[in-house]
């Protein structure tokens, strides 16, 4: 068909021609020579199957075919003129979609402070978050359900991601102010066994790390519950169903209203980071890009 043929600098030199009704202009302003600019011309109207431009005595104008032409190919670079335009504030990250995934702990209490900045300087982008446990994250990344993921601890088979600190997140263990434990003396792991926790379920990386940190010391712990979120965990032991340990970020309020507090245990507190992560090698969107550039431009990691 003849659109399929449409030569868009034959129809730019067109443009030129209708606009100054010469060929000659046309040509100065192109810095083609005249002949060319004619050239060009015939070889539309070829296209088009109809004459452009029709002669009155020593001057040019458009014909029917001309004027339409005229308006659909200003309409035409219009719309190339908008398209760049979108696609550069995509490249810029001004405008597409973010997709984050965020494990549950930082995914509360972090992530929607930086998505608050991210939407004031980028008021265009779509956000969608998605808060699941450390697995869920992981699986939603692998599947490209989402772009970037923010959590607690590092994947493991860790050449596949590219994973950067951007803020400490220090574990300690809580209590309800009443609690036996509680107090200035340093509490020994093997006291801290006898208690009975409050844990997140499998897949949580505080959990993670709190078997580790027994595993290391060669002591098994007892659980006493095991709940799905922080809020619940806060809450059962601000009413003496255990002990717990978790981010000293999530517990800050309770802590000043004097609902729980940290036991001095030995090796506590357990230092962590939040990383943000995503897959290495994949393409990552530019609104996932600023938003890295973002957390890591705020980090507070101490060297």
């Amino acid at each position: 068909m003849a659109h399929e043929l449409l030569n868009l600098h034959h129809l730019k030199i067109f443009q030129t021609v209708a606009k100054h009704l010469s060929f000659s202009r046309a040509g100065e302003e192109l810095m083609i020579s005249q002949s060319a600019v004619s050239m060009h011309v015939k070889s539309l109207e070829r296209t088009v199957g109809m004459p452009l431009f029709e002669k009155v005595g020593h001057r040019i104008r458009l014909t029917d075919a001309g004027h339409a032409l005229w308006e659909y190919s200003q309409k035409i670079f219009a719309l190339m003129d908008e398209t760049w335009q979108v696609l550069g504030a995509m490249r810029g990250g001004e405008l597409g979609q973010l997709r984050v995934s965020a494990d549950t702990t930082v995914g509360v209490y972090v992530v929607p402070e930086y998505l608050g900045q991210f939407r004031r300087a980028f008021p265009h982008v779509a956000i969608m978050l998605d808060v699941a446990n450390r697995t869920a994250v992981m699986d939603r990344i692998a599947a490209r359900e989402s772009d970037l993921a923010v959590m607690g601890q590092v994947p493991d088979n860790g050449e596949d991601w590219d994973a950067t600190p951007f803020m400490e997140n220090d574990l300690v263990v809580i209590a309800h102010p009443d609690h036996p434990l509680a107090g200035d003396r340093e509490i020994r792991v093997e006291e801290l066994a006898q208690e009975g926790f409050l844990v997140r379920e499998p897949g949580s990386g505080t959990r993670a790390t709190m078997e580790r940190y027994f595993q290391t010391a060669g002591i098994p712990y007892r659980v006493n519950m095991e709940l799905g979120n922080n809020s619940t965990i806060k809450q059962g032991v601000a009413n003496g169903l255990g002990i717990a340990v978790i981010s000293r970020q999530v517990v800050q309020l309770e802590l000043e209203a004097k609902r729980l507090v940290i036991l001095p245990v030995q090796g506590f507190p357990l230092k962590r980071y939040w990383y943000v992560v995503h897959l290495r090698g994949h393409y990552l969107p530019p609104p996932a890009q600023a938003f890295k550039a973002m957390l890591l431009a705020s980090t507070r990691v101490k060297a």
